[in-house]
């Protein structure tokens, strides 16, 4: 059996009530949570760069090793071509092995060189990931601090959130899916989060501009659900201002 327009309102009402008391709850909190979001992607940046820069680190050294391994072999070659040319047979086989002899030389000289601009390049990256290990060892422990902060202000009302919450699954169950989508949308788009509000004081709950008695006597008859024109929340209903006190009564 389809509910009422007042009962869906009802609903609404009791959904928006349990949603308050969530909001509330989250304030107290304030920007603790997305305070320790934003940290925990800084540190992620972080770690990724000083990852980089160790890498970075490891390949100038294989590098180096790797020259220097290089002007081994051409030691050995160099000893290998003089040992040939104490037994040549003649000036052209002489000056073949000095040409090989020279050419290993420059090779060594521009390992040198080589070896000296990977070590420049080393020294300069180390700089940089200390500097940044630095910087990730102190959002490390502004990190551990705020999360501190949050589980003190959220272990203080965990049972009550968790309660809530559980309240609202049920009470959610009791809304049509598409009036709970319309619920949330406006919800979403409210910075104070809510999506219905009572007609007070003859004006809008939500936005407080005023509501024209005739649409104050529709929203009463709960025939069907009504928006505010300005702000566009639902009228759960409109408050009875309380009655003026009789003249020459006691306080």
């Amino acid at each position: 059996m389809e509910n009422t327009i007042a009962q869906k309102l009802d609903n609404l009402l009791k959904l928006q009530e349990i949603d308050s008391q969530l909001d509330n709850i989250l304030k107290i909190r304030g920007d603790l949570p997305e305070e320790v979001s934003d940290l925990e992607d800084e540190i992620a940046g972080f770690e990724t760069r000083t990852a980089k820069f160790k890498g970075e680190i490891d390949n100038l050294n294989a590098t180096v090793d790797s020259l220097k391994n290089g002007q081994k072999d051409s030691e050995k070659l160099i000893a290998k071509y003089k040992d040939q040319q104490m037994n040549v047979r003649n000036n052209r086989e002489f000056e073949a092995i000095t040409k090989e002899i020279e050419l290993q030389e420059l090779e060594m000289q521009l390992a040198d060189k080589r070896i000296s601009e990977a070590k420049a390049r080393t020294r300069l990256v180390e700089d940089d990931l200390s500097n940044t290990q630095g910087i990730l060892d102190g959002r490390k422990e502004d990190l551990k601090t705020k999360k501190s902060e949050l589980d003190v202000i959220t272990g203080e009302s965990q049972e009550e959130e968790k309660g809530l919450l559980a309240q609202r699954e049920k009470q959610a169950d009791k809304i049509e899916p598409r009036l709970l989508k319309s619920y949330q949308k406006i919800r979403n788009n409210s910075l104070n989060g809510l999506a219905v509000v009572m007609v007070q004081r003859g004006a809008c709950g939500g936005c407080f501009n005023v509501v024209p008695p005739q649409r104050q006597a529709d929203i009463r008859e709960h025939k069907k659900i009504i928006v505010c024109e300005h702000c566009g929340r639902v009228f759960g209903g409109v408050e009875m201002p309380e009655p003026a006190p009789e003249k020459g009564s006691k306080r």
